[in-house]
């Protein structure tokens, strides 16, 4: 199979596109054909070794000290099932349909999923768990399903999980434009909150299509002014890009509100406490479900930038490097059957 390496910690020119054996599934696993793929924020920190303050060594003592060890980046994919290891076929990922018992895992079915520390998903093939896998539900992309798994999820985890919001409450969102930004948008509207979204003026008029009741020009309005009358205080802060500090994002809260600072360092996130919630969203496939359910709805948008095949995949790292990346850049290591992007109809 074709894959993209990384060998050593750098710039986009150190990713390198070539063969490396297919896997084969063990016990429990899956081998999935990749379709759709995306380069996101982590994958770029993991090949320029460029790690939140505080996690620089640990996090070359846990990836490897001059690169990674696991130099196939990648987590988050979409594609169908091409082979199984003992065990997996009794594994029921979860649907999109509801109401509609799972049916077991077979060859062809068209999943999605991601990878954790594990990786690997840059490539034709990704071995991964059986029980990671979602199904990709008729009339899902491919490039949509891989798309709205990273920073879904994470979107997800924070305002939902950490900040259990409410209807009516009012929702700030720093980094709207970006992979978890524009989720974060549309998902607080859809838990039916009221939201200011903090962008680029170029990407205003994107992310309120997405729902966002005001935007802010982050150039125009620095973010500390928003707090400055209690009047203009939010219940909920997500902060999806590391532009604020418990210190900073504290004065934005009104009474009873929660920071979400999904781009901690080391100290942020062990000093953690009250109304600061920091951590790393779970991979879970039922939290994929409820994304692709609201994607084959029509309730959530994915959106993506850009789709570039394998061998360009260094140009997505270069963008992703920029800060102007807006929504996903989605890679295609092949097409399926004919398929490119595949729409499932």
């Amino acid at each position: 199979m074709r894959a993209a390496v990384v060998d050593r910690y750098g710039g986009p020119e150190v990713v390198r596109v070539t063969e490396r054996p297919d896997p084969v599934p063990r016990a429990r696993e899956a081998v999935v054909r990749v379709v759709a793929t995306t380069v996101n924020s982590g994958d770029a920190r993991i090949r320029g070794a460029r790690f939140p303050r505080g996690f620089g060594v640990p996090g070359r003592l846990a990836l490897g000290l001059r690169g990674p060890r696991r130099d196939v980046l990648g987590v988050a994919f979409a594609g169908v099932v091409e082979a199984l290891g003992t065990d997996a076929a009794g594994t029921r990922p979860p649907s999109a349909s509801v109401g509609i018992e799972a049916s077991p895992l077979a060859v062809g079915d068209r999943v999605c999923g991601m990878t954790g520390a594990r990786m690997g998903a840059h490539a034709e093939l990704v071995a991964v768990g059986a029980e990671r896998l979602a199904r990709v539900p008729d009339g899902v992309s491919y490039d949509d399903a891989a798309g709205v798994l990273f920073g879904g999820s994470t979107a997800l985890y924070f305002l939902r999980d950490k900040a259990a919001l409410r209807p009516g409450e009012r929702v700030l969102v720093v980094g709207a434009s970006g992979a978890v930004g524009t989720n974060a948008v549309q998902l607080a509207k859809h838990l039916g909150a009221e939201v200011t979204a903090v962008t680029s003026a170029p990407n205003a008029d994107l992310v309120a299509e997405l729902g966002a009741d005001q935007v802010v020009d982050h150039r125009a309005t620095p973010i500390a002014r928003l707090g400055e009358q209690s009047a203009g205080r939010y219940d909920v802060v997500l902060d999806a890009v590391g532009s604020l500090s418990p210190a900073t994002g504290r004065p934005l809260l009104a009474a009873g509100g929660r920071l979400l600072l999904a781009v901690a360092t080391l100290g942020e996130m062990i000093t953690a406490h009250g109304p600061v919630k920091t951590g790393t969203s779970p991979e879970r496939p039922e939290d994929f479900a409820t994304l692709l359910e609201l994607v084959a709805d029509g309730r959530l948008r994915v959106v993506v930038e850009r789709a570039l095949p394998l061998d360009a995949i260094a140009e997505a790292h270069a963008r992703v490097d920029s800060g102007r990346k807006v929504g996903n850049l989605v890679v295609r290591p092949g097409p399926v059957a004919g398929e490119h992007s595949g729409d499932g109809s």
